[in-house]
């Protein structure tokens, strides 16, 4: 009998400990992010667009440089996603680039996740029509419009 009640109740911890550190694997986000952007290439291209921060209930335009795409010809980019360590909107502003390992924000197989030198992190999912967006080698740069 003291067996299987220990059995219960080192199971039931168990299933807490797995809920919990799945709960804590994604923080909450700041904000969210949608951009638009055009693209000109052959085979290696720029781009240029604009965007939307919403933190808030308050929506923030903000221009988008230095995208690349690797397909050929003009394409329209869209793109959606989420804001995380974003304490003061004038953060935002930056160069993005890659993320690096120690982000603990999980993506999904097309999501792109970026982080600028302030330390705010952008999930971007893969929403992007027309061409496959990459990052330029420079990274992309968001800025604010005032």
């Amino acid at each position: 009998m003291l067996k299987k009640l220990t059995s219960k109740w080192l199971l039931a911890l168990g299933c807490v400990a797995v809920f919990s550190s799945a709960m804590a694997a994604d923080p909450v986000p700041s904000g969210t992010v949608t951009l638009t952007s055009k693209a000109v290439a052959l085979g290696v291209g720029v781009s240029w667009g604009d965007g939307v921060l919403t933190v808030a209930g308050k929506t923030h335009p903000f221009s988008v440089e230095g995208l690349s795409v690797a397909d050929l010809g003009i394409s329209n980019i869209s793109s959606s996603g989420e804001v995380f360590n974003l304490k003061n909107v004038a953060d935002f502003s930056g160069n993005y680039v890659a993320g690096e390992a120690g982000i603990a924000i999980a993506g999904g197989p097309t999501d792109q996740i970026l982080k600028n030198q302030n330390g705010v992190v952008l999930r971007l999912h893969g929403t992007q029509t027309g061409a496959r967006l990459t990052l330029a080698a420079q990274g992309v740069k968001l800025t604010l419009k005032k």
